[in-house]
């Protein structure tokens, strides 16, 4: 069914991304039931897609095991010239496939337009890296042997990918897998299939070849994971979402010692120590908390301050979140969009109340806007403590919680006192300190004096239970190679 008139009126290119539920590349629906995508900030119905299953997840991972041979042997350019076609077309269509991630998902059309853009920079990136597979030589032991390590591409890969970042997620895990020449299988959220469906229709423009991107559509996950998971001709899962999903997929894949990546949930502390410029503290807590509504894995979930400043920024801080416009995305000057869905609002709204009972104070927020869509208040809170729900779990949405501070060394025991391991910032101008608590916070990624640092060129990943291997950077495909050893002798 073609998408609906709510989405066709806001993109430039109806013709091309009006079908995205009957790709060359999208399974067949055996069971002919259907799912609906909605957009959550109006509630209105996008498009009707096929609800897959076991079934054709099963059939399309023959599909990219039939070719994946062949993709393999490809030469590391012929792989890199298209996805930079696939690069180039996301380029050139740019601004629907914002328009679809917003409709979908609701972020404003900037983040989306900027989300599509980091996109492309992963293709272009991976499309590079492509020919820098390289192996290595190594002293024999004796004149008549060569010892040498080569690289080869994994199989078959089985992605899952999460609502919040729709696009970006879909390139960042499946562009190293084919620059390595893996072929791949993936299943988006369910709430936001669109776009990725979209990007597939220009990885089919680009010419890649039958088999060699697949996409399965499914509104539910179980089934479709717990196949990729059993299925010995998929060699490798990536899985970006909850710690609760990932254990779980863990365990599936263990029967097998599947090969796994996986980025999970986050608790990300953001500390501001009283050498900090606190103007610039307060813009990084900003964009480190309420970028897509708060709904991040790196968001800043537990806000530190140091007392000797602590009442200058929430003075700072509120005053600008006070000026945060919500609304919905299409429309010009919001900051903040709905959140995916009402469980997001009852979760956020649980949390208030939680702290508010154990002497928390509400700074500014605190509550839903209007009766449609799921759109809530940035809300601030002060007076936290240890005990309160805010300060343990990830709340994933516009919610900032602040928390006083005397001593360096015991925030930094706090800011590590939690099972994740995703990301941490912090803002100090006294270079000891700066190193030393980088060193110190138990997180694979800092940022430092800076409330974003996601990079294509970077790696992006977690520690202790926020997940397993790296992606983007030149280390992100490794995950998709399998190093093997040739002892040659009688040389």
């Amino acid at each position: 069914m073609p998408l609906f008139q709510p989405l066709v009126r806001h993109l430039k290119s109806p013709e091309l991304f009006g079908t995205i539920d009957r790709l060359p590349c999208l399974g067949t629906s055996v069971s002919q039931r259907t799912f609906e995508v909605f957009n959550p900030s109006t509630g209105e119905l996008l498009a009707e897609l096929p609800d897959m299953g076991i079934e054709e997840t099963r059939a399309a991972v023959d599909t990219a095991f039939c070719a994946q041979p062949k993709w393999a042997v490809l030469t590391a350019r012929e792989r890199s010239d298209m996805l930079w076609r696939w690069h180039q077309l996301i380029v050139d269509h740019a601004d629907d496939l914002a328009a679809i991630l917003t409709a979908e998902m609701g972020k404003p059309l900037a983040e989306a337009k900027s989300e599509v853009s980091h996109a492309a920079a992963y293709l272009q990136w991976y499309a590079e890296e492509a020919n820098r597979i390289y192996g290595e030589t190594i002293s024999a032991p004796s004149t008549d042997r060569r010892l040498l390590v080569i690289k080869q591409p994994i199989g078959v890969v089985g992605t899952i990918t999460p609502w919040n970042f729709p696009a970006s997620m879909v390139a960042r895990k499946i562009s190293p897998a084919l620059a390595a020449g893996c072929t791949i299988v993936l299943k988006p959220a369910e709430q936001t299939p669109l776009v990725a469906g979209a990007m597939f229709a220009l990885a089919h423009l680009a010419g890649f070849p039958e088999g060699v991107v697949n996409l399965i559509y499914a509104s539910e996950g179980d089934a479709v994971g717990r196949e990729l998971c059993a299925n010995s001709k998929v060699r490798k899962i990536s899985f970006t979402g909850s710690t609760e999903v990932g254990r779980l997929l863990m365990r599936q894949c263990s029967d097998q010692i599947k090969k796994v990546s996986l980025e999970l949930g986050g608790n990300a502390p953001f500390i501001a120590f009283d050498d900090a410029d606190v103007d610039a503290a307060v813009d990084g807590a900003i964009q480190a908390k309420f970028r897509n509504a708060g709904q991040t894995c790196v968001s800043a979930n537990r806000l530190y301050v140091q007392s000797n400043v602590h009442d200058e920024f929430v003075d700072k801080f509120v005053e600008k979140v006070r000026h945060l416009s919500v609304g919905d995305g299409f429309d010009p000057g919001v900051a903040i969009g709905p959140l995916i869905d009402r469980q997001a609002l009852a979760k956020i709204e649980s949390h208030i109340a939680n702290a508010v009972a154990k002497g928390g104070t509400v700074q500014c927020g605190g509550n839903r806007i209007g009766k449609e869509g799921t759109f809530f208040q940035p809300t601030v809170l002060t007076k936290i403590s240890r005990g309160m729900t805010v300060a343990q779990e990830e709340t994933f949405g516009p919610l900032a919680p602040i928390i006083r501070f005397e001593d360096a060394d015991q925030v930094v025991h706090d800011a590590n006192n939690t099972i994740y391991g995703l990301a941490a910032y912090f803002y100090a101008s006294n270079l000891k300190r700066v190193w030393r608590v980088a060193e110190a916070l138990e997180y694979g990624m800092v940022g430092i004096n800076t409330g974003r640092m996601s990079s294509e060129a970077a790696p992006f990943g977690g520690v202790k239970q926020s997940g397993i291997g790296r992606e983007g950077s030149r280390h992100g495909i490794e995950d998709y190679l399998e190093m093997k050893y040739l002892c040659m002798g009688g040389i």
